[in-house]
């Protein structure tokens, strides 16, 4: 009797011990993936059997990749700018004023003016666009880098000064100019400002009159428009 006891406590140890052991199996291989670290694998269980990879760690790389890739919508800007002022003053004075700018290159400024006396006049690109007083509240020279008037020629010059116009016999001023510092777009853009003729030639900064340096001492304005863009 004891001897058969014994041996029914010896089967049930054993039988004990092997399902612990495939317990610890299972729960070790679903705590402990295998060693590949590029692959997340999960094991079952209640069977031991391993899953199939469901996600690669190299897969979301590439997609993330190419998310940060992917390209970004282009933005089609005009290469050429044209812009019209109107100019128009008290006196029978008045003109048209084109500009015409390509890409980033320097800004073409065809003036046509009528109703002035023969000779020169000064001719300048005013910082406001402001005709509520008439020519008088344009402002100043357009001048964004704090300089003194100059010729359109002079490294030190407002951005505005761009010189003279000649009136023929007939009243008439007709002039094309080519200049780099009236771009139609940009922080300096001359959009929005004014063109203004004046009575009296400029001196270009070198009369020696007490206006010389920031006026060109060219006298009242005779007509003024603002600048604004046009179609093509």
């Amino acid at each position: 009797m004891q001897a058969a006891a014994l041996a029914v406590m010896a089967a049930h140890t054993i039988l004990f011990s092997s399902s612990a052991a495939t317990s610890s199996a299972a729960t070790h291989s679903l705590l402990f993936p295998t060693s590949n670290p590029n692959t997340i694998t999960f094991q079952s269980s209640f069977t031991g059997v391993s899953l199939k990879p469901i996600i690669s760690r190299h897969s979301l790389s590439l997609s993330a990749a190419s998310a940060a890739t992917a390209p970004k919508p282009l933005t089609v800007v005009a290469a050429t700018k044209k812009a019209v002022a109107v100019l128009k003053g008290t006196s029978s004075v008045e003109g048209v004023v084109t500009l015409t700018q390509e890409n980033d290159g320097p800004t073409t400024v065809n003036v046509k003016i009528t109703g002035l006396t023969p000779g020169p006049h000064g001719f300048h690109l005013h910082e406001f666009g402001d005709t509520t007083n008439g020519c008088i509240s344009t402002g100043p020279h357009f001048n964004p880098n704090g300089l003194t008037h100059g010729a359109p020629e002079d490294e030190i010059r407002h951005a505005g000064d761009l010189g003279n116009i000649i009136a023929n016999a007939d009243g008439v001023a007709e002039a094309t100019i080519v200049d780099n510092q009236i771009p139609l777009t940009g922080p300096n853009a001359v959009v929005g400002r004014a063109f203004v003729v004046h009575e009296l030639a400029d001196d270009l900064g070198k009369g020696g009159h007490e206006l010389s340096l920031s006026t060109g001492n060219a006298g009242g304005r005779l007509a003024c428009g603002v600048v604004g863009l046009t179609p093509l």
